[in-house]
């Protein structure tokens, strides 16, 4: 009894003997283990502090590449901007050289017209100057012709034009305003043109003639001729024969003048 109580005793005495020990090695495993996890730990950290010092430390130089990247686009960056501005004066350039050969083109054209036109023109001024000196001459040569008469046309002619003169013209004579206007034939503007007018000078005598109503008629160019007005006294008695005289048309009405005596016409009516 007494030896199973001494066994008891002594075991429970190992084991509390053994088990503050083992607490004091757990705690100092424990404490062992603790700094080689921060160990551990701190080991762990290296590789991504040196990760990031490396990236730190490769900043500028990476800074440095861009520096240098954008040092080498900028040249580049200028020559394009100068082949650019290249193209642009070229384009330019050619669009100018068009526009002036257009121009030039433009301008020789219009001076072959403006040529053709004068050449045109020249030859119309020369072909109606010369149809001018044609009637003229014409004119002239039937003046000068004098076809005979017989003694009794003469007659007849010189009693009539002597009855229709006036010793009182600037009282006798009328214009055809003063008439009421115009009554007679339009000569048309391409005939009146050719045949009369100031610079169409003619003689009456040798043309057809006839008294109607007591007025000298007498025929020019086909037309019929009739004096309305009396011829002013002054004239001379035979200024029918000698004279030379033209017709014109001027203040809506046909008037006959006498070279002999510029200033003064008589009014006239035409007649086909």
């Amino acid at each position: 009894m007494n030896t199973m109580r001494i066994t008891s005793t002594a075991i429970l005495s190992l084991l509390l003997g053994i088990a503050p020990a083992v607490c004091a090695h757990a705690q100092q495993g424990e404490k062992q283990d603790h700094p080689q996890q921060q160990q551990s730990k701190h080991e762990q950290a290296k590789p991504q502090q040196h990760a990031q010092q490396q990236q730190h430390a490769q900043q500028p130089q990476q800074h440095a590449q861009q520096q240098q990247q954008h040092a080498q686009q900028q040249p580049q960056r200028a020559q394009q901007q100068q082949h650019a501005q290249q193209q642009q004066q070229q384009q330019h350039a050619q669009q100018q050289q068009r526009q002036d050969q257009n121009n030039r083109q433009q301008h020789a054209q219009q001076q072959q017209r403006q040529d053709q036109n004068n050449r045109q023109q020249h030859a119309q001024q020369q072909q109606q100057r010369q149809d001018q000196n044609n009637r003229q001459q014409q004119a002239q040569n039937r003046r000068n012709e004098r076809p005979q008469r017989t003694q009794e046309d003469q007659r007849v002619q010189h009693s009539a034009w002597q009855q229709h003169g006036s010793q009182r013209w600037d009282s006798d004579h009328r214009n055809w305003q003063q008439r009421g206007g115009y009554d007679g034939y339009r000569i048309p503007d391409d005939r009146y043109r050719g045949y009369f007018g100031q610079d169409h000078g003619f003689r009456i005598y040798g043309l057809p003639f006839m008294v109607v109503g007591g007025y000298p008629r007498f025929q020019y160019d086909g037309y019929w001729i009739s004096l309305v007005d009396p011829w002013p006294e002054y004239w001379g008695n035979d200024w029918y024969d000698n004279d030379d005289v033209y017709v014109t048309y001027a203040d809506n009405g046909y008037y006959l003048y006498n070279r002999r005596y510029p200033g003064v016409g008589m009014a006239i009516r035409i007649s086909m």
